[in-house]
């Protein structure tokens, strides 16, 4: 039976005091739930575990996990034009691709029997409750198996994303005395590194085949090292009993969650299997009626980010069928002889952050350019036909010109999601009218990832949406920067708490104790500044950390600019800098390759569009180029003339967590950004003086 839709008033989320702190807002809270905060999905489901048992018990033999068997991988040599002082060279360089099986599934019945004897193969090797197993790995069935497993016998998993480097990895393992580590094949290299450095470790559990000399080095790395497969784990479980004792309370930690952090050491964020379980019913009560038996989500991002973490929990509670992709093989260009994940599964939902919804824009742009005038036109038309909303055409233009954008995402997408940054409204917007209803939300790992959700019936551009039913919102003046609860619309840095909120960071009591993140009276802050809007949704406007004084003495939003800069064909990524002594912001920017050539080509340069991207990136015709169609985007969203990019910097150098210049959930490393270009911002500064 399906989900009941929750009723809401004009409004959709109301307040719940009578009166406000004198520089705050009166607290919020989702208007569907206005009495009473949400804090589980159903009575006697009270930690992770009873989520995996109520699954196998109301979706039963259904398919619930996917995955996909490398079946082998083909390396292609590729000729690679730079300039190396002054002169080109030709570089060669392999790249590889994967060829891949169909998807294998297994049932929510065998995925909870699974759990199961892995969880007995932990304890039978020694694994104590309370005592904390590390997950070190690419997002796949076998994270959710480790994670899980833990779950069943009271052992809490600390998270490293895969991309994290050794002093990070380190850390994770060291602060919270990890016993184990569960890690991938082609990972085992970089835990080889640290091991040394590890001494709480005892036992490390892979996947896939690594070499035999790696595994040897592995063993080598310490005395009485127990290196198994996970099959081997599952084998020893087999047809031992459960013991029920092992099982977690409520309160209990479920997982220590390490943000992917801009700045610092990874915080260690504590989260409880209530914390969890809250959140689980929020999206529920939010989401849950728009949810289809026949959904299939595809699930590709790092499990060790909290936003995919409580989707997949929240979607294994629906039953939906879920399918493992990889970041390398969700399009066709990067697999042979076979569909990418996204054309193979053809998912009805999907999550992604901005920079992934970027990528398939500009994708969809990239192949609308070079698909011949006729074809281009048809699709401009069709688009503007459905964002003036032309009665009985809608229908027609979906059918007849965007059904070809639609086929290469499977052509069953039938809602998107957008968390973990802000998104451009451009983006949002063209997706919307292009590809799939884009919805966006807001989160932080402290909050188990949502914070506030847009749903359909709320729908619109540029909000992050509705309060989700286990969270209340009021928002604190930033008188500095003119943000007030007194403006209209009130505006101000977002508090939270409920159900859903921490209480707190792993072993780190200087911010526990910090009166600028967790308040006396039980709010977190969250360094967000956001406003209510009349139909009480949120609107996000910046971060308080980027904001910036400049010259004249006004602020400037960093990221608020960069969502919109962004929505720009010609940008792949950016990061814009400032100073207190600029009157303008500057931007260091990869250009969209394929856009950037078709431009040149467009205004009569084609001999310049051949040349390589190193090149391009140093032309001065190309910076104006790109400078004069970022701007094209900041006039059509009326910004002022100081938040106007003076001068950009280009770059052909994809920014990659492996660099350190992004985080592992694709955010930008500001600082460390700025510290790699120092050189040619002071140049462009020092240049448009």
């Amino acid at each position: 039976m399906p989900k009941a839709a929750p009723k809401y008033p004009p409004v959709g989320s109301v307040e719940v005091e009578k009166e406000s702190k004198p520089g705050e807002t009166r607290t919020r809270r989702n208007a569907a739930h206005a009495e009473k905060l949400v804090e589980q999905p159903l009575e006697g489901i009270d930690t992770v575990c009873d989520v995996i048992d109520y699954a196998a018990r109301t979706h039963g033999a259904k398919k619930a996990l996917g995955w996909r068997d490398v079946v082998d991988i083909h390396e292609e040599e590729k000729e690679i034009k730079k300039t190396v002082g002054g002169k080109e060279v030709v570089q060669k360089k392999t790249w590889k691709y994967f060829q891949l099986s169909g998807y294998k599934y297994l049932s929510y019945i065998e995925f909870k029997d699974t759990v199961t004897e892995v969880a007995q193969g932990l304890a039978a090797l020694g694994v104590a409750k309370g005592e904390i197993f590390n997950v070190y790995a690419q997002t796949s069935v076998n994270w959710q198996l480790m994670s899980h497993a833990c779950a069943l016998i009271g052992t809490p998993i600390a998270t490293a994303y895969d991309t994290l480097g050794e002093s990070g990895l380190t850390h994770s393992l060291n602060e919270p005395d990890c016993v184990g580590v569960f890690t991938n094949a082609d990972l085992l290299s970089t835990l080889t590194t640290v091991l040394p450095n590890t001494p709480t470790i005892k036992l490390v559990i892979y996947d896939g085949e690594p070499s035999a000399s790696a595994l040897e080095a592995l063993r080598k790395t310490r005395e009485g090292l127990k290196v198994l497969t996970i099959q081997e784990v599952r084998d020893a479980g087999k047809g031992k009993p459960v013991d029920p004792s092992r099982r977690p309370s409520k309160e209990d930690v479920a997982c220590i969650m390490y943000t992917s952090g801009t700045t610092g050491a990874p915080k260690g964020v504590v989260i409880t299997h209530s914390n969890l379980v809250a959140s689980v019913g929020a999206v529920n009560e939010l989401l849950g009626h728009h949810f289809q038996t026949s959904d299939t989500f595809l699930a590709y991002l790092p499990l060790a980010h909290i936003l995919e973490y409580i989707v997949e929990l929240a979607l294994y509670f629906v039953g939906m069928t879920i399918g493992y992709g990889r970041v390398k093989t969700l399009t066709d260009a990067s697999v042979r002889n076979c569909l990418g994940d996204i054309r193979e599964f053809r998912p009805s939902i999907m999550v992604g952050v901005p920079a992934v919804w970027e990528t398939i824009r500009k994708g969809i742009v990239g192949k609308v350019n070079s698909s011949g005038t006729i074809k281009k036109s048809l699709f401009n038309g069709g688009i503007a036909v459905k964002k003036a909303g032309v009665p009985g055409l809608k229908q027609v233009v979906d059918s007849v010109v965007l059904s070809q954008v639609r086929a290469q995402t499977g052509g069953r997408l039938r809602l998107a999601l957008s968390g973990g940054a802000a998104i451009s409204k451009e983006t949002q917007e063209f997706l919307s009218l292009a590809l799939v209803t884009m919805l966006s939300g807001y989160g932080m790992t402290e909050s188990c990832g949502m914070c506030a959700i847009l749903p359909p019936e709320f729908f619109q551009y540029g909000s992050v949406g509705l309060p989700v039913p286990s969270i209340d919102i009021k928002l604190l003046d930033v008188p500095e920067a003119g943000y007030r609860s007194t403006n209209k619309p009130p505006q101000g840095e977002v508090l939270i708490r409920g159900p859903s909120v921490i209480k707190g960071y792993y072993k780190r009591d200087d911010l526990n104790n910090d009166e600028t993140i967790f308040t006396k009276d039980g709010w977190l802050r969250t360094g967000d500044v956001g406003q209510w809007n009349p139909d009480g949704t949120l609107t996000l406007i910046d971060r308080i950390k980027n904001l910036i004084k400049l010259q004249g003495g006004e602020y400037i939003a960093l990221e608020s600019l960069e969502s919109t800069y962004k929505s720009c064909n010609l940008v792949a990524n950016i990061c814009v800098h400032a100073t207190e002594n600029a009157k303008q912001p500057i931007a260091i920017i990869i250009p969209h390759e394929a856009n950037l050539r078709h431009a040149l080509a467009a205004q009569g340069s084609s001999k310049l569009a051949e040349a390589s991207l190193h090149d391009l990136c140093e032309n001065s015709e190309v910076k104006e180029l790109v400078l004069k169609s970022c701007n094209a985007a900041g006039k059509k969203s009326n910004f002022k003339q100081l938040e106007m990019l003076e001068a950009v910097i280009l770059t052909p150098d994809e920014w990659t967590p492996e660099s350190g210049l992004v985080t592992a959930a694709q955010k930008i490393q500001r600082k460390k950004i700025a510290q790699a270009f120092d050189k040619e911002i002071k140049e462009a500064y020092k240049n448009s003086a």
